[in-house]
């Protein structure tokens, strides 16, 4: 997996030849999905078509949305993927309390990664985003988490967004990648939404169709002006020990440094 990975395609597990599709789309993470996308009559061909499939190392890093804990499939999904060669990661869905991902930590050695859909999940980020180790990351699921909150304009999610990227830098993850945008005909409201969640602290999205994914790589890569301040900052750091000031009056600590490094990593995507 690339250092940062910026777009996640979702595709239905019920569909093995949309999944084969999926991992040839340009994608940086496939997330085979056995949840929202599987009918309950399809759950159990679903979890046999992907496990045949991931059998194998995959050309790109393939993670599985299972079913929600707490549910009648879960434990299933678990004992079937747990060790799979090809799994590189479990997306966990409605997570709610910090005792969910050490339970599933304690099954599998796989990265684990929580997805925040409630208030509930909302109020206990930070507890959930350092339950244990092997958690690589947290997320929202925003569809839910707008009906459970009866929210109907996009402030509403405002709050949560910037919970769940404050609870995820505060654990030591990664920022969290941003959840889909479901019109995948409506192009330019995705880029506008992605511009809104850069600044919000987001870092990539997740996808429902391959059209989507350059348009979320290109809002989320630096723009030449954003490497060029990096690059600056990269080099007043390395001039001089400790904290400095800028010739513009910027003060360079080592969380500038940091911010600076991850977008000149980004910028080798280009």
């Amino acid at each position: 997996m690339t250092p940062f990975p910026l777009t996640w395609l979702y595709v239905p597990g019920d569909r093995p030849h949309v999944v084969a599709k999926a991992l040839a789309a340009g994608a940086d993470v496939v997330v085979i999905d056995l949840e929202d996308a599987v009918a309950p009559d399809r759950k159990d061909y679903a979890r046999a078509a992907t496990t045949e499939r991931l059998r194998e190392p995959q050309p790109v890093p393939v993670h599985v949305r299972v079913n929600a804990l707490d549910g009648p499939w879960a434990a299933a999904d678990l004992t079937a993927l747990a060790t799979l060669p090809g799994l590189s990661g479990l997306r966990l869905p409605k997570v709610t309390s910090p005792g969910q991902i050490r339970q599933v930590a304690v099954a599998t050695p796989v990265p684990l990664y929580a997805l925040l859909e409630s208030a509930l999940g909302i109020e206990h980020a930070y507890a959930i985003a350092t339950a244990h180790p092997s958690l690589r990351g947290v997320s929202l699921g925003e569809a839910d988490l707008r009906a459970d909150l009866g929210v109907r304009a996009e402030a509403g999610l405002d709050w949560p967004r910037s919970r769940v990227v404050v609870a995820a830098r505060a654990a030591g993850l990664a920022p969290p990648a941003q959840s889909v945008h479901p019109d995948i005909r409506d192009l330019d409201g995705l880029a506008a939404s992605c511009a809104r969640g850069r600044t919000l602290g987001f870092l990539g999205r997740a996808a429902i169709h391959p059209r989507q994914l350059p348009v979320i790589e290109r809002a989320y890569l630096p723009t030449s002006a954003e490497i060029e301040a990096a690059e600056t900052i990269i080099k007043a750091a390395a001039a001089n020990e400790g904290a400095q000031a800028l010739p513009d009056g910027r003060f360079v600590d080592a969380a500038v440094v940091a911010a600076a490094q991850r977008t000149l990593s980004l910028g080798r995507r280009h």
